[in-house]
Formats: structure tokens, C-alpha cells, sequence
């Protein structure tokens, strides 16, 4: 059975995310190290839903809630995953970045040379939830390493 010492996880705390997280760590080689990248899309970057925003002042308000809910959404995601790697006897550490989700996950890959990289697969129809769509044909012709999609539970 593959038993990788470096997973990288790309996650970020949705139903699909968290069984990722959990096929990583039944993975994992004892004292294995967690690489865990999280992407906030760029399409949040425009997220400023300005048509009813008709004041710098009221704009900027919103702009920095937006931002403190994305921080402690993924604080607390991370934070699960952390708990769970060093429980298990792993090493943890983890990267926020915005970006093309695909674009972000190569080049975390090119940077920290993972056995494994895994992620979870799409939400399945009538699923709510924003749709960042991770290109895994952009991951499977740039990754080094061998890429498990984990299936959404359920």
C-alpha cells in the first residue's frame, strides 16, 4: 500500500475538502509531513458588491468582513487539519495563497516535491456552494507526483 512521507493536501474546508483530508491522513507514512495549500480563488478579488455599496467608507467596511470571514474560515479548517496531523504523529505546515486554484497547486507542488497530492472532487450537482473549479487536466499534465481525487462523500 502507498504510504507517502510528503502529502500535499489542497483543501479548504468543504464537505469534499474534509474527506480529503481524512484519505490523506488514512495515507499518510507514520511521521509523515502534511504540506497543506489552501487557495482562496481570484475571483474574490472583485467581491465587492458595489451596486449597493454607494460609499467609499461603507465599501471598505464590507471589503474588510469579507476578508476577516474568508481568514477565519480557513484558520479553522487549517486548525482541524493541524489537530489531526500531530495526533497522528505527523509534521504540519500550510500556505494561503489567491489565485487560480490549478496555477497555485503546480507551483506549491514545484516548490515543496510531495510523493502524493490530494484534493477532493467537485460538488455534485444541487450542491450549494461557489464552484472553484480546479482544473485537473492543468494538474495531471504539471504534477511530478501521482494526484488522488478523493470522491465527495456520500
Amino acid at each position: 500500500m502507498l504510504r507517502p512521507q510528503r502529502i500535499l493536501l489542497a483543501s479548504h474546508g468543504t464537505t469534499g475538502a474534509h474527506a480529503a483530508a481524512a484519505a490523506a491522513l488514512a495515507l499518510s507514512a507514520p511521521g509523515g509531513t502534511f504540506l497543506h495549500l489552501t487557495v482562496v480563488p481570484d475571483f474574490w478579488r472583485g467581491m465587492m458588491g458595489d451596486d449597493w455599496l454607494n460609499n467609499v467608507a461603507t465599501r471598505d467596511a464590507y471589503c474588510r468582513h469579507v476578508e476577516t470571514q474568508l481568514a477565519r474560515e480557513v484558520e479553522m479548517h487549517q486548525r482541524d487539519v493541524e489537530v489531526r496531523v500531530l495526533a497522528a504523529g505527523g509534521c504540519y505546515s500550510a500556505r494561503v495563497v489567491l489565485g487560480k486554484p490549478a496555477d497555485c497547486l503546480l507551483q506549491f507542488a514545484t516548490e515543496t516535491s510531495p510523493q502524493l497530492v490530494v484534493i477532493g472532487s467537485p460538488r455534485p450537482s444541487g450542491v450549494a456552494g461557489l464552484r472553484s473549479r480546479m482544473h485537473v487536466e492543468t494538474l495531471v499534465k504539471g504534477l511530478a507526483a501521482p494526484l488522488l481525487v478523493v470522491p465527495y462523500p456520500g
